[in-house]
């Protein structure tokens, strides 16, 4: 078992987080929670931990059966005490270990469970297994990525990320309601929901306009200029999102606003080529550096492509809390990317490192006989009360 207590009060101090999920949605969704104050405790296969320490075969399948009589009882004790259940098996795998839905409130009326799938829960394809790069070519984004004719996937597991996101937001959304009901209640998403989820225009392009939308590389599909562009040294991009901003653009380029072709959005996006074409030979005169000085003072958004490394070397990024230095307990100090989003008020102290497999084992299963013990010596429990983890 791991720990992953936080060391600040944050807006979700004093609730507590059983993690028996794998892979990154669900990891992720508990890390969120984590970073948000709850005390997060994940219970890791035996051995092996997590996939993602190895990241290799077998996907989840039978060995899920294999669980041992005192391990369902350690996490039936666990669920007593906990506000939020995170899981990701398969739809159905729980449930053969002992813990349907039903068991889980009866063991715990007010915990909210959170349960992350492929494609979800029902349907005909409910049970299928689902991985980040899967579920971006069934969800649709691969197709909208990369090149017109060369389907390609995001540089990041984003579907993985967002289902653990989606799932956080339900989670919340299920505390607060929590407050009045007292009672918990179940959150589903899935890694096809959050690929579908993210559409946005590009699927009422389908579902309302009938137009199939496309890939098209690194311009905008229904904006311009709006994308990447090429200098004297390097690219960089620009966003003009609005006829102001186009015109400002044509008036740091040199452009005729109201040429025929370029005079509103829909005929620039008619004309894209054409128009990054004449773009390109005047952004080719000088640097990038030069052009987004110039297009900034004119209130163009604009920037770099950047690598990792630029990233997270720079002042900004620093200066937002987006790296964090942790005291690893067999790397020593390492760095890694910080939280999001930021509170009034006041931050962490000290941050946690990943813990090592069963780091906190001993050190659970302690407070854990506390709680216990504590829970059965009180005379009139609140059948909606959750044990506070020690700080």
């Amino acid at each position: 078992m791991n720990d992953q207590t936080p060391h600040h009060d944050g807006p979700l101090s004093g609730h507590q987080v059983l993690d028996l999920s794998r892979a990154l949605p669900g990891p992720h969704a508990g890390m969120t929670l984590g970073d948000l104050g709850a005390r997060v405790i994940k219970i890791d296969a035996p051995g092996r931990g997590d996939d993602t320490r190895g990241w290799g075969p077998p996907f989840v399948g039978p060995e899920d059966a294999r669980e041992s009589e005192e391990g369902r009882t350690l996490v039936a004790r666990l669920v007593r005490h906990a506000d939020v259940l995170i899981e990701n098996f398969r739809p159905g795998v729980l449930d053969r270990l002992g813990f349907p839905v039903e068991r889980l409130h009866a063991l715990n009326p007010a915990l909210v469970f959170l349960s992350i799938s492929g494609f979800g829960h029902d349907g005909p394809e409910g049970g299928r297994a689902g991985y980040d790069q899967i579920a971006q070519g069934e969800g649709g984004l691969m197709s909208l990525t990369g090149e017109p004719g060369a389907p390609a996937k995001a540089g990041a597991p984003v579907a993985d990320l967002l289902a653990g996101i989606l799932g956080v937001s339900g989670v919340l959304a299920a505390l607060l309601e929590r407050q009045g009901t007292g009672r918990g209640r179940v959150v589903r998403t899935s890694l096809l929901s959050s690929m579908v989820g993210i559409h946005s225009f590009q699927g009422t392009r389908w579902t309302v306009a009938g137009e199939m939308p496309r890939a098209t590389g690194n311009q905008h599909p229904a904006i311009a200029p709006y994308g990447l562009f090429r200098c004297a040294d390097g690219e960089l991009q620009l966003a003009a999102g609005s006829e102001s901003l186009w015109r400002a653009v044509a008036e740091v380029t040199g452009l005729d606003p109201d040429d025929p072709r370029y005079a509103g959005n829909a005929e620039r996006v008619r004309h894209r080529t054409e128009l990054a074409a004449e773009l390109e030979v005047v952004f080719s005169r000088e640097s990038a550096e030069q052009w987004i000085g110039r297009l900034d003072a004119a209130g163009v958004p604009a920037g770099r492509v950047r690598s990792i490394d630029e990233v997270y070397s720079r002042e900004q990024t620093r200066q937002q809390g987006l790296v964090l230095d942790v005291e690893h307990a067999t790397l020593g100090t390492v760095s890694l990317p910080g939280r999001p989003w930021s509170f009034d008020g006041g931050g962490r102290t000290r941050h946690l490192p990943p813990p090592t497999l069963g780091q906190h084992d001993r050190s659970v299963r302690d407070w854990l006989d506390l709680e216990d013990a504590a829970r059965d010596t009180d005379p009139a429990p609140a059948p909606t009360a959750t044990a506070g983890a020690p700080r």
